[in-house]
């Protein structure tokens, strides 16, 4: 048998837009197969459609073939997947926190003895043998080198035990030929991830082949027997590890050159060398993000530019620094020391920020163009307001007239100042969200994914309008994207983060390879190095 799994030339679309293009993966029995890729790459995708789920099939299904073991077939459901013998170690944990380590590992595969009741109204109604079920999860405990008891409660276990325990129930699986492993190490400690890849080689070892959606390149080069890249949704190749290298691989992920990197302008007068925004420290509690004492400098009147993976902790930063998460450490800004925990000081300070979350945090969808623009200067600032001592009443007129003018310096394309957000077009939403923040008459300004979900030519207005304030009111600005090319078009300097800190600080125009390794927690100097 040459392959235990075959995908292939695969082609998938959601509405208009293409995920991935003619992409083909071809896995061999006992192999570990790494397949690394960008956020948006396609990765996700791909292995939606090798498990059947069902976003896959209520978009339209998707075009190509899938064989395993050398036969064609259809996989509708991750069930089917399942009898294929396809299993997924996730990465957002699938156990039941109230059941224990055993229960966990036998759910929906019991093992049951016939009982009295049981003979006479039916099999559903037989005993569970506890005794044999501990012994199968206690022996695949063991192949995962776990020592702790299989009836401890799953709940308030360490994280790094539950993601063993997510391993332990898969291999219980009979006829198991081949595990997905997606992102495994993202929440294990470095020794815990040591054990891990050992783990994953003892399986391959037994004849399981495994595919490996890591963005540490490290644990590839450590682990793996074949790479493939995605890239824009397309194939960008297939490697044996022995015939590639970490610089080649960054190069893959990444691998744009200069195509579309434009600089919408460039900077005529030289930064004046101040420190506009300090950061010494800084650790975020977010939700999906990973901020872990991190430090960083921002030079006054440039553009910074904040890059890095989902989940590494860039998004963190802003919504750390602006107080809307629980963060420590310490935040100078214009050589003043900045309280975290504490959004409305920031807001009085001179930050002012863009969320990347437009509809939950940015908008008031509900309320007209004028009340969004014009809401955070009223709650902080006071303003809009007339009257004599403590009688003020909200002007109308001051409001109206201040909306018209943000309309027209960032085109917003409206009826009126009273129309209703919400019924705007992703790019003039996140216009209002930028003419909010400026209504504040910041020194400094966070702008977090602000092209996400727009269109390309809203993308352009939207980079345009950013480097219009930089450059012609000496706007302070840090723009948080997935985008690299946008970073690389309007930035001064990008900087990468990865595992909650700072993995490097980069020109725009520096090479691919130096991005893809800084984004996997690499610098540039490590690998030199090898």
């Amino acid at each position: 048998m040459d392959y235990i799994l075959e995908m292939n030339n695969i082609h998938k679309h959601y509405g208009e837009s293409a995920v991935l293009r003619d992409v083909t993966l071809k896995v061999r029995p006992g192999e570990i197969h790494a397949l690394l890729g960008e956020n948006g790459a396609g990765k996700s995708t791909l292995m939606n459609i090798l498990f059947g789920m069902p976003v896959i099939h209520a978009t339209g299904g998707f075009k190509g073939e899938i064989r395993v073991a050398g036969q064609p077939v259809e996989i509708h459901s991750p069930q089917e997947a399942m009898k294929q013998g396809i299993g997924m170690v996730h990465q957002e944990f699938m156990l039941i926190p109230g059941f224990s380590i055993t229960e966990n590992i036998k759910l929906n595969r019991e093992i049951s003895h016939p009982n009295l009741v049981s003979r006479v109204l039916g099999h559903e109604l037989e005993s569970l043998d506890h005794t044999a079920m501990a012994k199968d999860a206690r022996l695949s405990l063991d192949s995962v080198g776990v020592s702790i008891a299989e009836g401890t409660r799953v709940g308030g276990l360490p994280v790094g035990y539950m993601q063993f325990v997510e391993i332990a129930r898969e291999i219980d699986k009979r006829g198991v030929r081949l595990l997905v492993f997606d992102e495994p190490t993202a929440v294990l400690t470095e020794s815990e991830a040591e054990q891990l890849l050992k783990v994953m080689k003892s399986i391959a070892d037994s004849g399981i082949a495994i595919i490996f959606i890591t963005h540490r390149l490290n644990e590839v080069m450590a682990a793996a027997d074949t790479v493939t890249v995605l890239r824009d949704g397309g194939l960008v190749g297939s490697r044996a590890i022995r015939e590639t290298s970490l610089t080649e691989m960054a190069g893959m992920m990444i691998g744009r050159g200069d195509e579309g990197l434009n600089r919408v302008a460039q900077r005529q007068q030289p930064l004046s060398g101040k420190i506009a925004l300090k950061v010494r420290d800084l650790v975020v509690d977010m939700p999906g993000e990973s901020v872990r004492g991190l430090d960083l400098d921002v030079m006054e009147g440039e553009i910074l530019g904040i890059g890095g993976l989902a989940g590494q902790g860039k998004v963190g930063l802003p919504n750390g620094v602006m107080g809307l998460y629980p963060a420590r450490g310490s935040v100078t800004l214009f050589d003043e020391d900045l309280p975290l925990n504490a959004p409305r000081q920031a807001l009085e300070a001179g930050l002012s920020m863009v969320s990347e979350d437009r509809r939950g945090v940015g908008l008031l969808l509900d309320e007209s163009i004028e009340d969004n623009i014009s809401f955070n200067a009223m709650q902080i600032k006071g303003s809009f307001f007339t009257g004599v001592g403590p009688l003020k009443i909200r002007s109308a007129r001051q409001v109206r007239e201040h909306a018209k003018k943000m309309i027209r310096d960032l085109d917003i394309r409206c009826t009126s100042p009273a129309q209703a957000s919400g019924t705007l077009s992703g790019g003039n939403q996140q216009k209002v969200c930028i003419a909010r923040a400026l209504t504040m008459d910041p020194r400094f300004l966070f702008v977090s994914e602000p092209t996400r979900g727009i269109d390309i030519g809203a993308k352009a207005l939207v980079l345009e309008t950013l480097v219009k304030l930089n450059r012609e009111y000496g706007l302070t600005i840090v723009m948080v994207s997935s985008e690299l090319m946008e970073l690389r078009s309007i930035c001064d300097r990008i900087v990468i983060v990865a595992e909650g800190r700072v993995a490097g600080i980069l020109q725009p125009d520096s090479p691919d390879t130096d991005f893809g390794l800084a984004m996997s927690g690499i610098s540039t100097q490590e690998e030199q190095q090898r």
